[in-house]
């Protein structure tokens, strides 16, 4: 058995503890929000919060999640991950949607560590998030009006 508490509730898992993490949450725990996109942590899809941590789901053994708080995009409140769904939303930065939970987290990341990011600061933390229909414009746009209202 593997506990872990996801999104503030606790969950014990009777799985194989190499299940990747987000299996675990998408299909056993039943929170769909987190995407499954490459399977080798490349694309950011699956990206969540590990102990406040942003990690890739999709090659993140269940096992090293044991114990730990695990933080989804339908549980983000904090107020970065909250600034950052009110710019999403505000600008409309998304367009098929499929990429945009991963980029949230991993922006809401950003913002908790780095309130003022520049656009280098940006590139970086976002390099590995792949938006296939391109939106990045848009996403580096509401990551700027998320950091001013923070400010």
């Amino acid at each position: 058995m593997i506990n872990l508490t996801v999104n503030g509730r606790e969950h014990e898992l009777d799985l194989d503890p190499n299940t990747p993490l987000l299996w675990a949450i998408r299909e056993h725990i039943g929170l769909t929000g987190t995407k499954y996109g490459c399977g080798m942590a490349q694309c950011g899809s699956c990206t969540l919060f590990l102990n406040g941590a942003p990690v890739r789901s999709c090659s993140t053994p269940l096992a090293a999640a044991a114990g730990g708080r695990v933080t989804t995009i339908e549980g983000i409140d904090d107020p970065a991950g909250k600034a950052v769904q009110k710019a999403w939303a505000e600008l409309d930065v998304v367009q098929c949607g499929f990429c945009q939970s991963g980029q949230i987290m991993s922006a809401a990341a950003l913002l908790a560590q780095n309130p003022s990011p520049t656009d280098a600061d940006i590139d970086a933390a976002m390099s590995g998030n792949i938006c296939r229909c391109a939106t990045y414009a848009r996403i580096r746009a509401a990551i700027k009006q998320a950091a001013s209202e923070l400010a």
